[in-house]
C-alpha cells in the first residue's frame, strides 16, 4: 500500500476532520480513508464499463449511492421495491384477519414466566 502525506494542513480543517470523524466513531485516519475511497469512487468509471451488468446479476452488484459513513450503497438483487411490493400484494391481496396480534403474542409470552 502506498502512504500519501498532506502538508501545511491549517489546524481548522485538521480541527473539522478530527470532529467528523469522532461523530462517525473513526480514527482520524479511518475518517480520511472513508473520505478518500468516496472520491475514487465518485470519479471511478460506470459499472458498464468495468464490465459489469446494469442489473447487477453478476454477482458483484451495483453501487446506487454512498451511506453515512461514505460507504458504498450495492444493489445486489434484480428487483425494486416498487416490484417486491406488487408480487406481495398480488400473493396476500387482503390483510390477514386470522390468528393472534403481535400484542397477544407478546403478552401470553410474558404472561408465561
Amino acid at each position: 500500500m502506498s502512504n500519501i502525506s498532506i502538508k501545511d494542513v491549517p489546524e481548522q480543517w485538521a480541527e473539522c476532520l478530527r470532529q467528523r470523524a469522532a461523530r462517525n466513531h473513526r480514527s482520524l485516519q479511518g475518517e480520511l480513508m472513508a473520505i478518500i475511497e468516496r472520491a475514487v469512487q465518485e470519479s471511478a468509471p460506470p459499472a458498464a464499463e468495468l464490465g459489469q451488468s446494469p442489473s447487477g446479476r453478476d454477482g458483484m452488484g451495483v453501487v446506487v449511492g454512498y451511506g453515512a459513513g461514505g460507504h458504498p450503497i450495492i444493489r445486489r438483487g434484480w428487483k425494486t421495491v416498487e416490484q417486491v411490493a406488487a408480487e406481495l400484494k398480488a400473493k396476500y391481496p387482503e390483510p390477514f384477519t386470522e390468528g393472534p396480534l403481535g400484542a397477544d403474542i407478546i403478552r401470553e409470552d410474558r404472561d408465561s414466566r
